[in-house]
């Protein structure tokens, strides 16, 4: 693969939505953006099918991307015959990479990691009020403008409880070093985790249904695919526990919607859904009114100021780029069927 580094400033176009290139790189980031690189146009790319994103692209040696960013496919790549880094300053790459990308040995480069930061808390959070059973005692205290009872509520509180994570991804794993801190049993199941590792994250690897049948709260961490589409089938969400939580910040089609839904206007399961199928639900849902679930509306991943770790670990990489040094948070195309 050619070095480009150590030749001056990189040659780089841009391919996100207008907005995020300003609220993604604070001042800082910005700058040292610029300074180590030139980008082939001004503004950003919506569209790779113009006059002046062929020019853009003709010079570029790396691809800056985010939210929006078009598909990239062969004829993209034929119009970028200098393109050798694709670096993501945002979280899942799969939206608009094509295998082709890694078959021309061009690296790629994904903030997942600095956004699998906010997801990890927003879940972690969710874990710790989700056992306290905060959303009954808000609708509660709603309904009555009273007191609390603890009048016919599942198990309450995180002592002694069991916490099923369901894939040791980015998130996962961060989740697993998170929850560390409760007094919880916790479970993992990912069946490309070898045992000494999930041991070592101080997990127990189970099988997924005997993690069902065991877990307090069962939070989701797997990625979007026909294998792993309503893993959390009826027969799963069955074997779960009276009163066990399911949270869900992964992706809403890993739960078969009908099957939860019944489940939670039964009122024998709990959860906290950042994701669903279809997202959002339809109007007239149940789950909008239920006082034992929780929806938000894919709010778990980075917003605000969160999203600056992103640009700046994006700016990091360029760097790293720019000194002919290795990336630090590469994505393989080996990677693409395991990740989010």
């Amino acid at each position: 693969m050619r070095d480009i580094g150590g030749r001056g400033k990189l040659r780089m176009a841009i391919a996100m939505r207008d907005a995020d290139l300003g609220a993604v790189f604070g001042p800082p980031d910005l700058a040292e953006l610029y300074r180590l690189a030139t980008p082939t146009h001004p503004g950003v790319l919506h569209r790779f099918d113009t006059g002046a994103a062929a020019t853009a692209l003709s010079d570029a040696e790396v691809l800056l991307t985010g939210w929006g960013t078009p598909r990239i496919d062969r004829a993209v790549l034929d119009l970028a015959p200098k393109l050798r880094a694709v670096v993501h300053a945002a979280g899942t790459v799969k939206t608009f990479l094509t295998e082709e990308v890694f078959a021309r040995g061009i690296q790629v480069s994904s903030a997942a990691d600095a956004n699998a930061v906010p997801v990890a808390e927003f879940t972690f959070a969710a874990i710790v009020l989700g056992a306290k059973r905060f959303s009954r005692f808000a609708h509660q205290l709603r309904s009555t403008r009273s007191t609390r009872t603890l009048a016919g509520l599942p198990p309450t509180g995180t002592n002694g409880i069991t916490i099923g994570i369901v894939g040791a991804s980015r998130i996962g794993r961060r989740v697993l070093r998170l929850v560390r801190n409760l007094d919880a049993t916790v479970l993992v199941y990912d069946p490309y985790l070898p045992r000494a590792e999930a041991l070592a994250l101080g997990a127990e690897p189970v099988t997924l249904d005997e993690l069902c049948r065991r877990s307090t709260v069962l939070s989701l961490h797997a990625p979007q695919g026909p294998a792993t589409r309503h893993m959390l089938d009826r027969y799963r969400l069955g074997l779960l526990p009276d009163g066990a939580i399911v949270i869900n910040t992964a992706r809403g089609s890993l739960v078969d919607t009908p099957a939860l839904t019944a489940e939670l206007v039964s009122g024998r399961l709990d959860a906290i859904l950042d994701v669903t199928e279809p997202e959002p639900l339809p109007a007239d849902s149940p789950l909008y009114e239920l006082p034992n679930v929780v929806l938000t509306p894919h709010i778990a991943g980075a917003l605000g100021n969160e999203v600056h770790r992103l640009g700046a670990q994006a700016v990091a990489e360029l760097a790293r780029i720019a000194d002919g040094r290795p990336l630090a948070h590469p994505v393989l195309g080996s990677d693409l069927p395991h990740i989010a």
